[in-house]
């Protein structure tokens, strides 16, 4: 076999398995939300560039790296996604209207993020530069460039971080009941509210995590959010709604099959990768490789 084809195909992988991971980190969040709370969060990718634009800002005024700016993002992340779950609890859980009226809430909330950002910040791609965005290690043919290789470790820490959080902890075992049956939780002492607001801002941070290691990637510009709306949805759908391992076994997935399509076919059909495998898991396999 040719040499080259090799080399081709072992850094296809290695690349495939490091967007994967990265990958993984973007659509946790909508696993919780989306999974598990039944919350239809299309406004998820919005929230990435947006912590993609704090991390920005961090890194140019304060100086830190976009990993050290993660500590500042996750907070000021979580306060909001405690006020966008109320707003939208208020507005709509509470009087039991129906799920389009939330979509169309998130749908809106997209684009008041998107023209929010192009007012303060300008239409300007922005990126940031470390002493290891342009640095590339090689082991044997095969490279490892660390803005790859610095988010897919952050990334595992997060999803893997969150999958014990979720399965070992009381609050996560809340979690993963308010959306089967809240009426019981609540029997139990347990405010169903309270639970599902803590746990929707626990998806908003890790799109503002998500956020911070995009940057590190590639620059980013406001209306990118649109070009992961089908990406994340796909994730989740292949993965099996509400399964933090589903999803990061979609991502791993669809980062491969998205570097095999652009290594081999061209970068143009890559982007087409992630809603051909969301149409084939809706014919084939509607409740995805894990389940729900």
């Amino acid at each position: 076999m040719d040499s080259q084809f090799i080399t081709l195909f072992l850094n296809a992988i290695v690349a495939g398995l490091l967007l994967g991971g990265f990958y993984a980190a973007l659509s946790v969040g909508i696993s919780i939300s989306f999974g598990m709370l039944d919350i239809v969060n299309i406004a998820h990718p919005a929230f990435i560039i947006l912590g993609s634009y704090a991390t920005f800002l961090i890194f140019t005024y304060l100086g830190l790296d976009p990993i050290l700016a993660v500590f500042i993002v996750v907070p000021v992340f979580f306060a909001l996604g405690l006020v966008v779950y109320n707003v939208y609890y208020h507005s709509f859980e509470k009087h039991g209207s129906e799920p389009l009226r939330g979509l169309a809430f998130f749908f809106g909330l997209l684009f008041i993020i998107e023209v929010t950002i192009v007012l303060t910040a300008g239409v300007d791609y922005r990126t940031v530069a470390t002493s290891y965005t342009d640095t590339t290690l090689k082991l044997g043919p095969v490279d490892l460039p660390l803005r790859l290789v610095v988010p897919f470790a952050i990334s595992m820490l997060m999803v893997l971080g969150i999958r014990w959080f979720l399965s070992k902890t009381y609050f996560g075992r809340a979690v993963s009941a308010v959306a089967q049956d809240s009426m019981a939780l609540q029997l139990m002492g347990v405010n169903p509210v309270k639970v599902k607001s803590y746990a929707f801002a626990i998806s908003i941070v890790t799109a503002g995590v998500g956020g911070a290691l995009l940057i590190i990637i590639q620059s980013v510009q406001p209306s990118m959010g649109r070009d992961y709306i089908g990406l994340v949805f796909a994730i989740c759908v292949l993965g099996g709604l509400g399964s933090v391992y589903g999803t990061l076994v979609g991502a791993f997935i669809l980062g491969i099959a998205e570097t095999f399509t652009a290594t081999f076919a061209g970068p143009s059909w890559a982007p087409a990768v992630s809603f051909g495998l969301l149409l084939l898991t809706l014919a084939f396999r509607p409740s995805g490789i894990f389940g729900r």
